[in-house]
Formats: C-alpha cells, structure tokens, sequence
C-alpha cells in the first residue's frame, strides 16, 4: 500500500499514539542523526544548482534503498504552505525546512515512524519517532536505517572528530535524543523550574512543543541533548533512559500525588473547567485548545473523569492544529472563521463521547 500526504490527516502521528512505555508523561522519543555528503559544500555555502544536484542524489538513494516499508517522498520546493505546515505539526520536519527556500525534501515511511529530511541544516538529517519511553529500540532502527545509506553515500567523516555538521554542537555523534514530555502537574504546582534546573545541571536543552524558539503549549515539553562530542552514541541514551527521564517523570508523578491529595478541589476545577469550555466554546484558539486538553488529559490520566478517551483527546492536539484543521475542512480559513471551525468540530468529537 502507498501512502500519501492526504493520507496523514485522519489520524493521529506516531508521536500522539499514546501508547508505550510510560506513556502517560512520555508523549514520543526520537532520534535524530545529522549527516553530510562528502564533496559537497555544507548547505549555507552551496549553490542553488548544487543544491538541486545534492537534493536528487540523496532522494533517488533513500527511494532506491527501501530503508523503511511505505515510504513516501515530498518535494517541499513545490509543495503549498499549508502541506509543509500540516508536515511540521506532525513532527516530520522542522520549522525551518518548511520555511526555508531551494531544492530540499523529506522521505516520510513506516506509520510516521521514519522521516528523512533532505538539505535541511545538513544534507541529511534521518529521524526515528516512537510512541512512549523507546529510545533504545529508536535507535536500532536508526541505526539500520543510517548503515544501509552509508554504504551508498560518502558521508563527511573525520577520523578524529567523527561527523562532520554545519553546525559545531552535532560534530561528532551527529546525534540528537529528544523526549517529549507532558507535565501539566509540574506546571499547575508551580515547580516545573525543577526541570530546567536538571536539564541544566545535565546540559540538555528544554524546549517546547515544534523545537528551538518555540513556546511550551499544552505543557509539552522537549528534553534533548546538547552535545554530541565526546560520548558515544550507547552512553548517550542510556543516560536518557536511566538518569535523566527517569527523575523528571519522578517529578512530575509526585506533582500528580500532591494535585490528587492536596488540591483535589483544584485540581477538579482545572479539569471541569477544561471538559466545560471545550464542549461549549464557540470561538476557540489553538493555543487555548492545547491548554484545555493538556487538563483534560491529566484528568483522565487521574481517573478524575471517565468521560473522554485519552485516545481521543490526543487526536485532538492535533488535529485542531491550523494545517490539519484546514486539510479536514477542505478550505483555507483564518480569523474567527479558523476559531469557530476548531470549535465546532472539537464540540463534535466531545459530544460524542
């Protein structure tokens, strides 16, 4: 069966599965290496034919090596907006790639799980996602996935420095582990500095829901590396897996202790007030959208409400996104036009709940 860009529309990504390990904090992990073919400039030096040269040499490769069943290949020079930004909702490429100008693309395959960026910061950057805490089998599958293209691309490689990047901080490894987190209670409890300060006393970075300079909405929070030099690549997400993840959702789950037995009150304003607004608005933004169902989800997570499905509440953050919602309405739409159609259709899917 092959998929298609339209086909991404009617259910959630793999990030917003809602499934795996530890799921009710943990929202995905990815892996990300950054790679760059030998004899090429680096992408900022590049010249636009070399850069359309660059863009087919590694798509044909990625098509040709069937590094991950059902893949489908998007031209983001010639796609529309609205697709490029549909892609950057669901995690498969990053803001920049959307916004950026001249050849490049994304190889997208495997339910989502895989997505291969083309002459985005580097020439390539190669991304596995997975539902829950599942960095270890990520990076098996990325692994694979990076050893079938080196066999046909020469990679940048320095035998003291190892990969080689546009940027200095992925030298090395090339490789950059990120966990998306939930914690509404860390942040309803006014603690959620307890996270920076471990990321920072670990040197990770937080970030918010899409990446670098963007805001923590629905109380999504991004934990990823900031080095790449030094550590190998095992060292790394063992590190995530048992030292830095570990002691953030141990933080956020006796911040749901204290909400739960302490705050209960406050706690239920927070999700009724939520679940009420949701079901009655007539006008709604995205932004107020992730904060509502970010208390939704920690009161279904708690047992507050039977009402709503967690499934359907993830299905939600995202597809009530300007992309998505245009793609499922069939028509550009902006202002109060854009609010009363996320209304109307979040109305819709709570009501049947």
């Amino acid at each position: 069966m092959s998929m298609k860009l339209s086909d991404l529309t009617n259910h959630a990504g793999e990030w917003l599965r809602g499934s795996g390990p530890m799921s009710e904090v943990v929202i995905s992990s990815r892996i990300r290496l950054a790679r760059n073919v030998a004899g090429y400039h680096f992408l900022a030096r590049c010249t636009r034919g070399q850069r359309s040269a660059l863009e087919r040499k590694i798509r044909d490769t990625i098509l040709e090596s069937n590094v991950a069943p059902n893949m489908f290949y998007v031209d983001l020079e010639s796609a529309p907006e609205i697709d490029r930004q549909l892609l950057v909702e669901r995690h498969l490429i990053s803001k920049p790639h959307a916004a950026a100008e001249g050849a490049r693309g994304v190889a997208v395959g495997e339910h989502e799980t895989v997505s291969i960026m083309i002459n985005e910061e580097d020439h390539l950057r190669i991304q596995v996602l997975r539902s829950g805490l599942q960095l270890e089998e990520a990076w098996d599958q990325i692994n694979k996935i990076d050893d079938v293209l080196e066999q046909k691309l020469d990679y940048c490689f320095h035998p003291r420095f190892g990969y080689l990047t546009a940027c200095p901080t992925n030298v090395g490894t090339g490789i950059r582990v990120s966990v998306m987190l939930h914690l509404p209670a860390l942040k309803l409890t006014g603690e959620i500095e307890k996270v920076f300060r471990a990321a920072k006393d670990m040197r990770l970075a937080v970030r918010g829901l899409y990446g670098e300079g963007t805001e923590a909405t629905g109380d999504f929070y991004q934990i990823s590396n900031q080095t790449t030099l030094g550590k190998s690549e095992d060292e790394i997400i063992s590190d995530f897996k048992h030292l830095v993840i570990p002691k953030i959702i141990d933080y956020e789950h006796h911040a749901r202790r204290t909400l739960l037995n302490d705050r209960t009150l406050a706690l239920d304003d927070k999700v009724f007030r939520a679940l009420g607004l949701l079901r009655s608005a007539r006008l709604i933004t995205s932004e107020d959208t992730l904060s509502f169902l970010s208390h939704l989800r920690l009161g279904v997570n708690l047992g507050r409400t039977k009402d709503v499905e967690v499934s359907t509440i993830n299905e939600l953050f995202l597809l009530t996104q300007p992309a998505h919602l245009q793609k499922l309405q069939g028509k550009k739409l902006d202002g109060d036009l854009r609010r009363a159609a996320r209304a109307d259709y979040i109305r819709q899917r709570l009501s049947a709940a």
